[in-house]
């Protein structure tokens, strides 16, 4: 080892003693050694996994529990242009929180350890899907002057580097403003998103993972894959934080 190296390893771990990192989801001290990405235990138990029954094409909750896969009502009436929806977990508890902070609270920093989780969660559901691009759902240009960063793109940085893909940040443009999606119907969303999308290149069968915070009515996830679908896209699947 290098004589650099060997100061490099003594400043890290003296650094380590005097500043122990904290969890960046909730400031607890972290252990000794701990990455400042990780998240501390309780916060890690305060992540609600999909319960068992669910839709496996939008990963949508059923509202009974049911021991055979089968999809939800909304993808068996219309079937969705994406082929499967990713999720950590439930848009509930810690994660809720952290996205919250993240996504309304001025905190972009909190990409890393909320990218990892990701990226973790996707390492066990990926399966045979090898994605040629990772694309984040786009921002209005107005929305991100007013936000000062783009937090979908931001996510989908520390994904795209660990699965060694091409980031396409300009894949999907958002052309349109709409007013805040929360809180609104799934019919009201999808008057809102009308020709909110516009492809930024043309595609020729590249599969696609679209990254966002967090589904709710996967009215989103449905009209970028259909645009992206239309441009000439392969497979599209959609990774997400918090499936509500």
């Amino acid at each position: 080892m290098s004589l650099l190296s060997c100061l490099h390893n003594d400043l890290r771990t003296c650094v380590n003693l005097l500043l122990p990192a904290a969890c960046p989801w909730c400031g607890a001290l972290l252990t000794v050694g701990s990455d400042p990405a990780d998240i501390c235990a309780d916060c890690q138990q305060g992540i609600q996994p999909l319960p068992a029954s669910h839709c496996p094409c939008c990963a949508q909750p059923h509202a009974t529990r049911s021991n055979t896969p089968h999809h939800c009502e909304d993808c068996l009436r219309c079937p969705p242009p994406f082929s499967k929806v990713h999720a950590v977990g439930l848009h509930a508890g810690s994660l809720k929180e952290a996205v919250h902070r993240f996504k309304y609270r001025d905190n972009p920093g909190l990409n890393i350890s909320l990218g990892r989780l990701m990226t973790t969660s996707l390492a066990q559901t990926l399966g045979p899907f090898q994605p040629d691009l990772v694309a984040p759902v786009p921002l209005h240009p107005r929305r991100l002057r007013s936000r000062g960063y783009h937090q979908a793109l931001e996510l989908a940085r520390p994904i795209a580097r660990q699965l060694r893909v091409p980031l396409a940040a300009q894949l999907l443009q958002r052309v349109k403003t709409t007013p805040p999606q929360q809180g609104q119907n799934a019919a009201d969303r999808q008057r809102n998103l009308r020709d909110a999308f516009a492809p930024g290149a043309p595609l020729a069968g590249e599969q696609i993972l679209l990254i966002d915070d967090v589904m709710t009515t996967a009215t989103t996830a449905r009209e970028c894959a259909r645009v992206l679908r239309e441009q000439g896209a392969g497979n599209v699947q959609i990774a997400v934080l918090g499936r509500a």
